[in-house]
Parts: C-alpha cells; sequence; structure tokens
C-alpha cells in the first residue's frame, strides 16, 4: 500500500514514503528532503539464535556517488568500503536507536540506509536517522520509538534547523540531536567554545521540530503499521536466584564496598561466579548462563544502590571527584611532539607529526571534495583492556572516538597563515577503564603544545555519567568503565577555560530529562577546569622551538603569471631544485609557495633561488652572472635563473679586445650591468663597472 506523508521541517519539506521501494523488507522509507532522497530498509530474522547474549544489530549507511552524480575517485570506479564519514553517519543512527528495543529481543536485526539522490547542500545523514526509525516504526519489528533526529547550527546568532553545507561554514555552533516525544535520546556536535546555557537552547529549540517529525511516524504507523511480534520474557526460577543471592550477596556488597583497582574487581568478581556455579552445578545442571546473568545483575544493583543512597562509588570517589591525573611530555624522543597522559586506569600515549601541504588529507564524497590540514587518529588494542583480541583494521568505535577528539581540538587549531603545517595527531590508548576518548582529547593537546604547534588555548575533556532510578538520580564524574556500563548515561564533554569545543551523548534509558542535562552540563564544566589545571601546571603555552626533527617550512608568494617559471617546462625547473636543495616543494593557485625541509638554510637557499627565477631585470642594477656561451661577437651571461643577456666583445673590457676567449670562457662568474632591456633582450656592461672602479680609485688618490 502506497501512503506518503509530510511536514515543515526548518522551511522545507520532510516527505515520507512507503509502499513503493524495497517491499520484501520488514519495513522500508524513502525519506526526502529538498532533493536528497535516502531509502531506508530494516529487516529481521523470524528467530533469534540460541543463547544469544547480545542484541545483534547491524547499521550500515551508504552513499552512492551517482546520488550527486559524480564517479568515486582513484582507479576502482566502484564505491567499495565505508568512507570515514560513512560510518559516523552510521553511528549517528545506531545509537539513539539501539535503546529501544525490548532487552528480551535478540533476533538478528538489520538497517540499510542508501543515499540515492544528493542535492549539494542538504546532508542525508539525519534523514537517515528519520527513516530508520519510522522503517521500524511501521514494521513487525519490536521497536519502541519512534524518535526523531535534527541538525542545529547557531549561524549568526540564529538557530537554524537542517542547515546547508554554506550555512555550516559560518556557523558558531553545530549539533546533532535525537530524542523521543518526551526526552533527549543522543546529542553529538561541535563548537567554538560556547557556553552551557547556549547548548541547552539549542537542544530545547531542536525538541519543537523532533516532535514534530515524530508525529509525522506516527502519522504513518497508523496508515500502514503492522501488528508487532511478541517478545517474551525470560522468567527466571525464583529458586534459583535466592539460592544465587544467599551464596552470593555477601561476598558481593563486600567487593562493591571495597576499593580496588580494575583487575582485582574483574578477578573477584569471577572467582565469585565460579563459587556460586560449582555449588549449584548438580541442583541446577546447565544453568551457568542464567547464574552469571543473576550475578551481574546483583553487582549493577549494589553499586547503583550505594552511589544513590551513600554518594560513594567503586573506587571510593565521591559523585564529583575526578580521578588522579598524571602528564609527561617529550617521551618519545624521535617525534614531532608527544604525551602520556594517565587518569586512573586509562592512558593514551599521542604523538604529533607535523607534514607539508603534500601530506593535507583529501576527502571526497558527495559534497565537494575538500582537504583536511589537521587529522586525529585514535587507536585502542585490546591489551589496553588486558584482552586478547583479532585486529582487522580500524574499527568503527575507533573512528568515533577520534573524531570526537578531533571536533574538540579543531576549534583551537592556528590559521594556516599563522602555521602552514599539515598535522596528524594519533592516540594510542595503552590502557582503558572509562573515557579514553576525553583523555585523548587532553593528551593530543598536551601533545601539540609540546611539538610546539601553536594551538589557540588547551583543551580538555571530561566523561559524565547517570544512575537514575524512579526520580532518583546522580551525575558522575569522571566515569569509570564499569560505571558506563552499569550505569544510563555516557556524556562526553570538552573545551577550554572559556567554552565548550565538542560533545557526544549516549544514553541507554528512554531518555533524560532538561534538569539532568543541565546538571550534567555544569558538573562537566568543573571537572573540565580541574583538569585543565593539572594540564596547566605542567605547561601553559605552544614551546616556542619545532622538534630538530621536524621539517622547517618557509611560505614566498609569486605572481601567478609566474607559477609557469617555477614549474618550468614538464616539470624541470621545480624538480631540479627539490634534488639540488633537497626540499620539497608546494606551490598553490593563488601564487603562495610553501617550501619543506629538514634543514632550514637549503630552505633558505631555494627561496633565494625562486625569488632569482621571478625576479624582473632592473636596467642598471648590478648581477654576479654566470657566462653561459662565448661568441665571436661577445658572451652571453646568466644574471639570473632562466634569463641571459649579451654581453657585446665592445662592454667587456675598457680597452679593444681582439678576441672574447682571450677573457672570458663558458663557466666563469662575471659581475656585470644591466644597461637596457630592448624587445625582452638584455643588454649587458662589464666595461662600465671598471670605469666606476677607475673611477673610485682616482678619488681615493685625490683624498
Amino acid at each position: 500500500m502506497f501512503v506518503q506523508k509530510e511536514v515543515e521541517i526548518g522551511g522545507k519539506k520532510l516527505l515520507i514514503e512507503t509502499g513503493r521501494f524495497a517491499k520484501q523488507a520488514n519495513g522500508s522509507v524513502m525519506v526526502r528532503y529538498g532533493d536528497t532522497m535516502v531509502l531506508v530498509t530494516a529487516v529481521a530474522a523470524e528467530e533469534a539464535k540460541e543463547d544469544m547474549g547480545f542484541f545483534p544489530l547491524q547499521v550500515e549507511y551508504r552513499e552512492k556517488t551517482s546520488a550527486a552524480g559524480k564517479f568515486p575517485g582513484g582507479f576502482i570506479k566502484r564505491e567499495g568500503r565505508p568512507s570515514e564519514k560513512e560510518i559516523l553517519s552510521a553511528r549517528l543512527i545506531d545509537r539513539p536507536i539501539r535503546p529501544l528495543f525490548p532487552k528480551e529481543f535478540k533476533n538478528e536485526t538489520q538497517l540499510i540506509a542508501s543515499v540515492l539522490s544528493f542535492d549539494g547542500e542538504n546532508d542525508s545523514d539525519v534523514l537517515a536517522a528519520i527513516g530508520a526509525s519510522a522503517a521500524l516504526t511501521i514494521s513487525n519489528i519490536p521497536f519502541e520509538g519512534p524518535i526523531g533526529e535534527i541538525r542545529v547550527a547557531r549561524v549568526d546568532g540564529e538557530y537554524v534547523v537542517n542547515p546547508t553545507g554554506t550555512q555550516l561554514k559560518s556557523a558558531d555552533l553545530e549539533l546533532v540531536v535525537a530524542g523521543t516525544a518526551d526526552s533527549i535520546t543522543m546529542v553529538e556536535g561541535e563548537a567554538d567554545e560556547v557556553s552551557e546555557e547556549d547548548l541547552l537552547k539549542a537542544l530545547s529549540f531542536a525538541r519543537g521540530e523532533i516532535k514534530k517529525i515524530i508525529d509525522l511516524q506516527i502519522e504513518l504507523k497508523e496508515a500502514v503499521g503492522k501488528t508487532k511480534w511478541l517478545v517474551e520474557s525470560k522468567e527466571i526460577d525464583p529458586a534459583l536466584k535466592s539460592d544465587v543471592y544467599n551464596l552470593a550477596e555477601e561476598k558481593q556488597q563486600k567487593i562493591v564496598n571495597s576499593v580496588l583497582v580494575k583487575e582485582e574487581r574483574a578477578a573477584a568478581n569471577k572467582q565469585i561466579l565460579a563459587d556460586v556455579s560449582s555449588e549449584l552445578e548438580e541442583k541446577y545442571p546447565e544453568q551457568e548462563k542464567v547464574i552469571a546473568e543473576i550475578v551481574h545483575d546483583m553487582d549493577k544493583d549494589m553499586m547503583r544502590r550505594r552511589i544513590l543512597e551513600e554518594g560513594i562509588r567503586l573506587d571510593g570517589r565521591d559523585t564529583k571527584q575526578v580521578r588522579p591525573i598524571s602528564i609527561e611530555l617529550g617521551v618519545l624522543p624521535r617525534t614531532h611532539g608527544s604525551a602520556l597522559f594517565t587518569r586512573g586506569e586509562t592512558q593514551s600515549l599521542t604523538t604529533v607529526t607535523l607534514g607539508t601541504k603534500s601530506d593535507e588529507q583529501i576527502v571526497d564524497g558527495l559534497f565537494e571534495e575538500y582537504k583536511k590540514k589537521f587529522m586525529l587518529h585514535y587507536n585502542f588494542p585490546p591489551f589496553s583492556v588486558g584482552e586478547v583480541g583479532r585486529m582487522f583494521g580500524v574499527s568503527r568505535r575507533e573512528v568515533g572516538h577520534g573524531n570526537l577528539a578531533e571536533r574538540a581540538l579543531k576549534s583551537v587549531f592556528p590559521d594556516e597563515a599563522a602555521f602552514p603545517y599539515t598535522v596528524r595527531v594519533i592516540s594510542d590508548i595503552l590502557e582503558s577503564n572509562g573515557s579514553s576518548s576525553m583523555a585523548t582529547v587532553c593528551a593530543g593537546s598536551l601533545a601539540m603544545m609540546d611539538g610546539g604547534v601553536p594551538i589557540k588555548k588547551a583543551v580538555s575533556g571530561i566523561a559524565m555519567g547517570l544512575v537514575k532510578e524512579g526520580d532518583s538520580f546522580a551525575i558522575l564524574s569522571d566515569i569509570l568503565g564499569n560505571e558506563d556500563h552499569l550505569g544510563d548515561m555516557d556524556f562526553k564533554v570538552a573545551g577550554t577555560a572559556d567554552g565548550i569545543t565538542a560533545f557526544q551523548m549516549d544514553i541507554k534509558i528512554q531518555g533524560i530529562s532538561f534538569e539532568i542535562l543541565e546538571k550534567a552540563l555544569h558538573q562537566a564544566k568543573e571537572g573540565r577546569l580541574h583538569i585543565l589545571d593539572k594540564m596547566n601546571e605542567i605547561i601553559q603555552k605552544p614551546r616556542e622551538q619545532l622538534s630538530s626533527y621536524a621539517p622547517r617550512l618557509i611560505t614566498i608568494k609569486i605572481d601567478t603569471d609566474q607559477i609557469g617559471l617555477v614549474i618550468g617546462p614538464g616539470g624541470k625547473v621545480i624538480q631540479g631544485m627539490q634534488r639540488e636543495f633537497g626540499v620539497d616543494i608546494n606551490i598553490e593557485d593563488d601564487g603562495t609557495i610553501t617550501i619543506a625541509s629538514p634543514n632550514s638554510s637549503d630552505a633558505n637557499r631555494c627561496k633565494d633561488y625562486i625569488k632569482a627565477i621571478t625576479a624582473s631585470p632592473e636596467v642598471g642594477k648590478v648581477y654576479d652572472g654566470t657566462v653561459t656561451k662565448i661568441m665571436d661577437f661577445g658572451a652571453f651571461v646568466e644574471i639570473l635563473p632562466g634569463k641571459e643577456g649579451l654581453l657585446h666583445i665592445s662592454q667587456i673590457d675598457n680597452k679593444r679586445i681582439d678576441k672574447v676567449s682571450d677573457y672570458l670562457k663558458a663557466g666563469d662568474k662575471v659581475k656585470v650591468k644591466l644597461m637596457k632591456i630592448e624587445n625582452g633582450k638584455f643588454s649587458l656592461s662589464r666595461r662600465e663597472l671598471l670605469k666606476d672602479e677607475s673611477k673610485t680609485e682616482k678619488d681615493k688618490e685625490v683624498v
């Protein structure tokens, strides 16, 4: 049955239709906004696999370059593995919908969003999230939505819904917000040092538009919605639960009340489970997984109750306390900058590499191709959590965490005019027990200062948690891994002393109120400033000198019509300079030339050579020339690179000469004066200089 619904969002029509495309999926919709169109399908297996211990949800987002009338870049003219943009967009779909499936639902579920038309202005990522919610809402797949998702930007002081790419270039705040009819479920974005109040205003502004998107999906569901599958609740044998509690409750409470490091706590919990399972094995055969679930929930309930009732956390801290911090700079001698940032049991070793214009990353996609001068890469090896794991490539989590840290630091990165380097920051997480992405923000800021990158201000980050039962709740600063796992929220906030630069919030419950958001933001500010104080104790501003191993860059500007002179026919001139001086040369279309070399003297010699190539010869000026060819009527002398003039036989000496070769030969260095320029030809004289020298000597004799 074909149905189409529409609503106005941000002054444009948002249209959702179903019944025309992909009709064999459990649910499918086409979402259109402007001329951007995204097809989203939802499919779930009819039965769950046995003993599935997690919800197997797979979210895929793909951009077809044909949507923008383009070919894929590179040699292979077919879309391949997902780009970073596609991975990040898939996460914007996954994170707000994942908590809205019934806990007992374990059927393999797949959402695929395909961008089929792109108008160059309206981004498709939020449309894909809306489509995912709509496809699930009208399907028979159990889903406790719908949700709405929009992008909000502040442009010239005004909040804009779903801003165009052009508007985003002048925005000082950009965020993607997802929510249900009653609450916020996900937030992610970046800002140019905005206040907590400004962020809350943007969130409040987003809620009204989200409500309209949700109402639209409800209308669609009422027209074509399928009956949802029933999900049976798993009942645990009360006798088994009672026996587990009798054996483990006292021991588990003792562990919860003890201050233990991560490994000690894990070992103690493992031992309790082993003891209980062994004790009950004969009475309850083949119930190991159920027993493990009961023990896990017991640990979760005890931890949460202690926080809410006593305000004491697993490691003995109160709700606002930040773990001990240690910082070391310059720990790696041959990198261009490095920092080791340790907060509790989370540790980031971050390095900085300085490069040239040619090291910029080219980003190709549906939007217009652009280049990145600053990039941050985050690595999370399995040993950081004491595990063995396969390393197949960069995970989606690594891409997401790296992107968040990059956005946090991007706003303080210097302008190209002040710092023409390309910069790559690499964060290797060596230990992890909570919020390694925010450790990366701190370590990245410190490493760039250590490397002499003139960032405008230091940036720190902190992860906030939440424990909520009914109307009671507690906000936790600098959460542990267990507090993230057993809690209800992970809210990361990064910024300078003057404001927020990046943020990301995910929740595991149906949603949270503005009261909780406001308290979390203000408590995050306290923690962020505390961490900044610790960072400032080690380094207050970027180092004055770059590493001796970093390339030296010199920038000069020439007229655009002289670019060909520097490049030469077939690149002969520029390649020759790069070989002779041992430098790397990059020329922009506007005539800006960047010379890079490990040795500043080589770079300066190359700069002087380029100046000579592009210099215009001046009549009356004296040049140190080189004889290039001997003729009967005189000698040709190169006075500037690629510019030769004639030194006539009559101008070689102040007396008559019969044979040029008696005075000069090819390769001789000779000082000459440019007498005139006629029809692009240069007339040179050595005789005039000899006259001047003779006059000077006579003047000295008179004195």
